[in-house]
């Protein structure tokens, strides 16, 4: 499992957590934290792509790759499309984009991204969802869901409720206790693998009328007529660190596998 690639998007600027990627949490940037979790994934090579010249001195003086991108890119897939250049990978070479936020991202999910693309030559990406328990997540937008067909490509990904279930709504109008356990609503994960060559056609591409209606770059690829396998997840993803409570979180992780062990 060594034909890919690991490229970490590392953007300075954040809204809720100004210069993010350099925040001490328990004695070391969280970048730090990112670096070793993909460092676990036999790749060929592992690179950060940021837009701040800070990042990357502090990732080359841990003696890892690191590329300076553009400030003013609109999305992270167009990030790592530059970064691919810079790096001069192949069309074929596959990516795995691992977000710096998330240092808790299991292995095998981060494997089994890699692997639906691998096993999908036609596809120009991947991504995972997992199965939605609570009837509240699946109208809210900031649970973006996805519907698949039998061949797990993906046919759509909204903030809305989709499949649109018309009995679901009334009995939630009702206000009546509903379950959907075995209505398969499909939580999206933001987890991506890409080819080099889609990657290109992708940042040659401007935002179309579905990405810029709901905010997901995900929509650009489908509205371009590409391929997105999305497979379930193997374990639960944890939430990433966006918030200093999320920060609090992660620490007391740690805190509580270093006394376990």
């Amino acid at each position: 499992m060594t034909d890919f690639v690991v490229c970490i998007p590392a953007r300075y600027e954040s809204t809720r957590l100004p210069g993010k990627p350099l925040m001490d949490i328990a004695g070391k940037p969280l970048i730090a934290w990112a670096l070793a979790s993909a460092s676990r994934l036999p790749a060929r090579e592992c690179v950060v792509a940021t837009d701040d010249r800070r990042i990357q001195d502090y990732v080359e003086a841990a003696g890892y790759r690191a590329v300076l991108t553009d400030a003013g890119h609109v999305t992270g897939t167009d990030r790592l499309a530059e970064a691919a250049a810079l790096c001069g990978w192949e069309d074929d070479t596959i990516v795995l984009n691992y977000q710096g936020d998330e240092p808790l991202a299991p292995l095998a999910n981060l494997q089994a991204v890699i692997e639906a693309l691998r096993s999908h030559p036609g596809a120009s990406m991947a991504t995972l969802f997992q199965y939605i328990e609570d009837p509240a997540l699946v109208f809210d937008p900031n649970t973006v869901k996805v519907v698949v067909d039998d061949s797990h490509r993906a046919l759509y990904f909204s903030r809305a409720p989709i499949p649109w279930d018309r009995n679901l709504w009334q009995q939630m109008e009702k206000k009546q206790v509903v379950s959907i356990a075995n209505r398969q609503y499909k939580h999206h994960i933001g987890l991506y693998a890409y080819r080099v060559g889609f990657l290109k056609r992708f940042s040659r591409t401007s935002p179309g009328s579905l990405e810029q209606t709901e905010s997901l770059e995900q929509l650009r690829a489908l509205q371009m007529g590409e391929t997105i396998i999305a497979v379930s997840a193997p374990e639960p993803m944890p939430h990433g660190i966006d918030t200093p409570e999320d920060i609090k979180k992660f620490e007391n992780y740690l805190k509580e596998h270093r006394e376990n062990r």
